[in-house]
């Protein structure tokens, strides 16, 4: 995604270069998305898997979710180690409540260690693509595991390897030797939020793949408890091809048939304000009556509008039918709204969930491409 003084657009996926050298993200910080912007760059890279035949392989170790304790994500793994044995590994440390330095037992420092003792065997053995650390900071503030140690392994990870560190509170010296840090700042609107809101904004990564890892927490929802709980992605800014989680969302539709629906709009180019052809205005509303169909019609439990925001801060649709359609939409169904702008959406006042990916560091400043099956 590219920013100027005039506007706001986002590079599509047939105009990307791409890296091969892997990079170490981390996402930190108080607010929503961090787990879930990992699981979205879980399904781009089992998307890449599917669709071509580059060696994919995913690591999902979950630091301080121990398997007495039922999380938001688990259905959704649990479908897609169902649907991709091939593609991905998970490994669930620790116990599954909160404790703080003075509640440290001998069980958890074992249980850290044990999942560090698989990080560092996956690390050195070059078999994975993407390494997901999830909760990795949170274990390292309670020094549960050495800082010191972490850092020397990352820094000599193989060269092709992503590597993802998720939790609040990332050690200053881990921050060093990252190639890309988005921290979810949270933001709160009392007066007039609506529940089942979520809005994802912000300069850093993160926002997209958070929408995707909440569209998989869906989808294993519906898998495991409800097969009514159908899922709605609408993706702005974002026409043609090469979008790596196209393969793996239609390979779940398959396995999982009519539970997920995908609808990309836009050209296969770059909308710069002032530059808006009548297509761009044609494809964002084309856009928009699907949304609002879904969103009053009660089907789809949770819907995705992914990059919603810079199609609005574009002018490419107006903000009073977002709004009157938000205001009305079911108890029940979960609206996810993605996308930086300039100037925020009055429908930013009705989120109950606000975060802000604030870019703190990002490789693509230093120059560096970015890569299928994990940035898009």
């Amino acid at each position: 995604m590219g920013m100027t003084r005039t506007g706001i657009g986002i590079r599509t996926a047939s105009m990307r270069a791409e890296r091969l050298v892997g990079q170490i993200h981390v996402y930190d910080g108080a607010g929503k998305g961090k787990s879930q912007a990992a699981l979205g760059v879980v399904l781009r890279s089992i998307g890449l898997g599917i669709n071509s035949s580059w060696d994919t392989r995913v690591l999902l170790l979950r630091f301080l979710k121990g398997p007495e304790r039922n999380y938001d994500e688990d259905a959704a793994i649990e479908a897609l180690q169902r649907g991709f044995p091939h593609l991905i590994d998970q490994v669930r440390t620790g116990r599954g409540d909160y404790f703080g330095r003075e509640e440290i037992t001998r069980f958890d420092r074992s249980e850290a260690l044990r999942g560090w003792d698989v990080a560092k065997g996956a690390i050195a053995s070059g078999l994975y693509s993407v390494i997901v650390l999830d909760e990795l900071n949170p274990v390292l503030e309670l020094g549960l595991l050495s800082v010191e140690e972490v850092v020397q392994t990352l820094k000599h990870k193989p060269e092709h390897l992503e590597v993802i560190i998720t939790g609040r509170d990332t050690p200053e010296a881990l921050l060093e030797i990252a190639d890309l840090h988005s921290e979810m700042k949270p933001h709160h609107h009392d007066s007039s939020e609506i529940a089942g809101i979520e809005i994802y904004t912000g300069a850093g990564k993160g926002k997209s793949t958070s929408a995707l890892g909440k569209a998989l927490q869906a989808i294993g929802r519906g898998i495991s408890t409800d097969k009514s709980h159908r899922v709605l992605i609408i993706q702005w800014l974002k026409g043609g091809t090469g979008y790596t989680e196209d393969a793996a969302i239609a390979a779940l539709n398959q396995s999982y048939p009519n539970l997920v629906d995908h609808q990309r709009c836009g050209r296969d180019a770059i909308v710069w304000r002032g530059q808006q052809q009548e297509l761009d205005y044609l494809e964002a509303e084309r856009g928009w009556e699907i949304a609002r169909a879904a969103i009053a019609s009660g089907l789809y439990k949770t819907i995705i509008m992914d990059e919603l925001n810079p199609t609005v801060d574009l002018e490419l649709l107006p903000q009073e039918p977002i709004v009157e359609a938000l205001v009305r939409k079911p108890r029940d169904t979960e609206i996810i709204i993605t996308g930086r702008c300039l100037n925020q959406p009055a429908y930013f006042e009705l989120a109950s969930i606000h975060s802000e990916m604030v870019c703190h560091k990002h490789y693509a400043d230093r120059g560096v491409d970015l890569k299928r099956g994990v940035d898009f």
